[in-house]
């Protein structure tokens, strides 16, 4: 299994590139916004990478982050989406845009990439969300709310904030990361003071 591969930018193809490694050149498809963001021929470049082996394919799959990478391996997972759609959703869709749309089951943000209908978006917010337990959360969330409504501004921002962190965690976990180490990187931030998504995205660097 390769987990990356780091060599010299050789080309870029509509599809695919190809990495000289000692004399080795590897074939690795990424999507397109992945290839435009890799690099100029001739540097060095490090792509991280899905190895799949099929009795009639060996392919090699490119990304420029191991979120990206995360969010491929989830999506081909569920039933029914393959290598060529999941890449078709990362040349659209960040994996921490991706992720909110998981957890808020945003069925429009999905429709909105090419090849997902109304039933494949359904389908990957419910294969996923079950992997953590989403469910569970926002009842816990919304329970809070409810009660504390009627209370001050002090209160109400501070069931704001828990609101924002949980529903990052969340997204986090959706991206595969474990539930104690994104704890641990949130309490690091001014969640106050951060969205949803700036606390994701901050959450990611910490992690990674």
């Amino acid at each position: 299994m390769l987990a990356y591969v780091k060599g010299t930018l050789e080309m870029k193809m509509t599809g695919y590139i190809v990495i000289d490694v000692g004399g080795l050149g590897y074939k690795i498809f990424m999507s397109e916004a992945g290839i435009e963001k890799i690099g100029n021929i001739g540097e060095k470049v490090k792509v991280y990478t899905f190895y799949r082996v099929r009795e009639d394919d060996i392919s090699i799959y490119g990304f420029n982050t191991l979120e990206e990478l995360k969010m491929f391996e989830l999506l081909i997972g569920v039933s029914g989406v393959g290598a060529k759609t999941a890449l078709t959703m990362l040349a659209v869709c960040e994996p921490t845009e991706f992720a909110l749309a998981v957890i808020s089951e945003d069925v429009s943000t999905l429709t909105g990439i090419p090849g997902i209908g109304p039933k494949s978006a359904k389908r990957i917010i419910l294969e996923l969300k079950d992997k953590i337990t989403k469910e569970q959360q926002i009842e816990s969330i919304n329970s809070e709310v409810e009660k504390q409504e009627n209370k001050n501004n002090k209160l109400q921002n501070a069931i704001q904030t828990k609101n924002k962190v949980s529903e990052a965690i969340a997204a986090l976990q959706v991206l595969g990361y474990n539930k104690k180490e994104i704890e641990k990187a949130i309490e690091k931030l001014d969640k106050e003071n951060l969205s949803t998504e700036e606390i994701i995205k901050k959450g990611l660097g910490l992690l990674g």
